[in-house]
């Protein structure tokens, strides 16, 4: 494994103090402290998505619970569509190691988390995005191409978009993400210029994420182009784009004809039910999750093209080995050949 290590080990495993440059995608409630913990454990760096946390005590437990599960670096992930201070003060206080903000402008909370001694990844979609991020002091970009699962920022396939930004953002550490679930693609990021890469979907088809069975088994069943991209799971947030499995309600949808918002099939449904007993109508942003009862299927499954390369479910610290020694192997090859 020493060689391997090697091999992998970027500007950003020694900036995050990382063996390997491997992250879990900040995927919505599916990213939680049992998983950021068997990712860091394993030499990546976990990361536990606190959007949605119901409010600064919610998010202190969180990040307190990876704690009791490793001692290794983590990081959290915040949404800036919406207001975020509390949360985020909440996780500086906490000390977490990196803070990774998504979908909006983060020149207002540089300044905080870098007087709390953290540092910052900027999620962005193109190049001016990773231009304005590096202008404003973020210490990380990553670039998420098209190709990605949950909500996508931009239209920029990942092939195209990090060596692009790589050259647009000279001297910060680019982490890659979108369609990428095994070691060849870990190696063709780096390959790329990328000084790390991200995985959601084939994190979400881990033995530690927050899912039910059920989603886990779909993303196995699934073929790359299983999965569509557009704004349909829009309710809840409005006006963004996604990449979700194609599920009963996206079918129901695309055989309706894609109609607009107003007139897609079974719009006014509750498809299934909080653990208060709120409703989830169709359409909505919420992702399948315990405690959740109802057509779970029927919610927003968000899945990358890379689903296509899962062939089962493992445990997390399993999945973060194979893709070292994969991508290792395939690096050392490519060296041999053009020696």
């Amino acid at each position: 494994m020493a060689p391997n290590r090697q091999r992998l080990h970027t500007p950003l495993c020694a900036l995050l103090g990382i063996d390997y440059p491997i992250l879990n995608a900040p995927i919505g409630t599916a990213a939680g402290p049992e998983l950021a913990a068997a990712v860091s454990n394993a030499g990546g760096l976990g990361m536990i998505a606190v959007s949605f946390l119901d409010g600064a005590d919610a998010v202190r437990q969180a990040i307190r619970r990876v704690r009791a599960l490793t001692d290794k670096p983590f990081g959290v992930n915040l949404l800036l569509e919406w207001p975020q201070e509390e949360r985020l003060a909440a996780c500086l206080a906490e000390g977490v190691a990196l803070v990774s903000l998504f979908w909006g402008d983060p020149a207002p909370h540089v300044e905080a988390i870098h007087r709390a001694g953290a540092l910052l990844m900027q999620s962005v979609g193109g190049v001016e995005e990773a231009r304005h991020a590096q202008r404003a002091g973020a210490d990380v970009v990553l670039a998420q191409g098209w190709e990605a699962g949950g909500h996508v920022r931009g239209e920029i396939a990942t092939m195209a978009l990090v060596p692009s930004v790589v050259d647009a953002v000279p001297g910060l550490p680019v982490v890659a993400a979108g369609g990428i679930a095994d070691g060849r693609g870990v190696a063709a990021a780096l390959m790329l210029g990328a000084s790390g890469v991200a995985l959601g979907t084939r994190f979400v088809a881990s033995s530690e994420s927050t899912v039910p069975d059920m989603y886990r088994d779909l993303l196995v069943a699934a073929g790359s182009g299983d999965t569509v991209f557009g704004g349909t799971f829009d309710i809840g947030w409005p006006d963004s784009n996604m990449r979700t499995l194609r599920n009963s309600t996206m079918r129901r949808w695309i055989e309706a004809g894609r109609p607009p918002i107003g007139a897609r099939p079974g719009e006014g449904d509750t498809v299934a039910r909080r653990a208060d007993g709120s409703a989830i109508p169709r359409y909505h942003v919420t992702q399948p999750a315990p405690g959740l009862t109802g057509e779970l299927e029927a919610l927003a499954l968000y899945c990358g093209q890379g689903v296509g390369l899962i062939a089962g479910v493992e445990p997390a610290g399993q999945i973060v080995q194979g893709l070292v020694r994969e991508a290792g192997a395939l690096l050392a090859s490519a060296r041999g050949h053009l020696d």
